[in-house]
């Protein structure tokens, strides 16, 4: 698929940006913490402002000054784009970089950061491991978008402009705080490829309920109330130029989706607290706690028990600020 001109800038602003919402990588990145065993849990926690913040720095490189051109295609795979092949061809087939870049390397891309993340945990390098982690977080809840796998991104195919973020980024903005992201505890992954691909081909079964849910009730919904508008009747945007969707549309949505956006969340934390986990095994369980400064963890595991309570009752212990809607 061609993603040139004014087209390639619509794609950018209405899909890419922000992923599942800041809001939703930081808590992803955030709840997958208290999902792991001590003491690694604890080493995380030390830094819990920095991996969860760390969960957005993948789109903030493709969308601060440093507009990291090759970014993009991380983040998502268009599954019809690779042809009328099974699915499991598309793994097993050499593909060439620049099909890659049209039509994504997202699981090729988190196998990727996956063994930098094994290689940073055995070599002892701290801050490496933590900024790793931190972006292997945001790929895989990437990797649990529906529409991050599919070539209609943005139901621009199927004339339904604005739902990729509408789903992603401003319902999990409006109804995120009531969601349960308690998960089980983390296991051991014993084929990491093959679980990457798992995830993509469960993520890209959902594309087209979603899809149809969105399509059928847009079809009955006044077309006039679909946005949310300023005194002059004019569709108001978030900072980044996306359409606000208006309250009563997305309730509806919401509703509709039957806890779809919350359980692919949920999805999310366990599958990054299962990878994080694993990591750490694969490279031989090293002490990364002993990177701290004694100080440091002491200060932190008193609190580390006050939020590990308020997360096992399926809450986020810090709320992400910034809004983008």
């Amino acid at each position: 698929m061609k993603r040139t001109g004014l087209f390639l800038l619509a794609i950018i602003f209405t899909i890419f940006l922000g992923s599942w919402g800041m809001w939703g990588h930081y808590a992803i990145n955030q709840s997958a913490i208290f999902a792991l065993p001590q003491p690694l849990s604890q080493f995380f926690y030390n830094h819990i402002d920095f991996v969860s913040e760390g969960g957005n720095l993948p789109d903030v490189r493709k969308y601060s000054h440093l507009k990291d051109k090759a970014e993009g295609p991380r983040h998502y795979i268009d599954i019809e784009d690779f042809g009328d092949i099974p699915f499991d061809s598309i793994r097993t087939k050499k593909w060439d970089e620049k099909s890659l870049q049209k039509w994504g390397s997202l699981p090729w891309f988190m196998s990727d950061t996956y063994k930098s993340l094994v290689a940073s945990m055995k070599g002892g390098r701290r801050t490496e491991t933590l900024f790793t982690a931190a972006e292997l977080g945001h790929y895989i809840a990437d990797a649990h978008m529906p529409l991050h796998t599919s070539s209609n991104h943005d139901g621009q195919l199927t004339n339904q402009r604005g739902i990729h973020a509408h789903w992603e980024a401003l319902l999990v903005e409006r109804y995120g705080k009531g969601y349960n992201l308690k998960v089980d505890n983390a296991i051991y992954i014993n084929d990491v490829d093959a679980e990457i691909w798992k995830i993509i081909k469960e993520t890209h079964s959902l594309v087209d309920t979603l899809l149809a849910i969105d399509r059928n009730l847009r079809n009955e919904f006044p077309a006039d109330n679909l946005y949310e508008k300023d005194a002059d009747g004019k569709v108001i945007k978030n900072k980044f130029g996306q359409w606000v969707f208006s309250k009563e549309y997305s309730e509806l949505l919401h509703n509709a989706l039957n806890g779809m956006v919350e359980k692919q969340m949920r999805k999310s934390v366990q599958d990054v607290a299962n990878f994080w986990f694993t990591a750490w095994i694969d490279s031989g369980k090293p002490n990364l706690i002993s990177m701290d400064q004694p100080e440091v963890t002491k200060r932190a595991q008193k609190q580390y028990k006050k939020d590990l309570k308020i997360w096992q009752k399926g809450m986020v212990p810090y709320q992400y600020l910034e809004k983008e809607y």
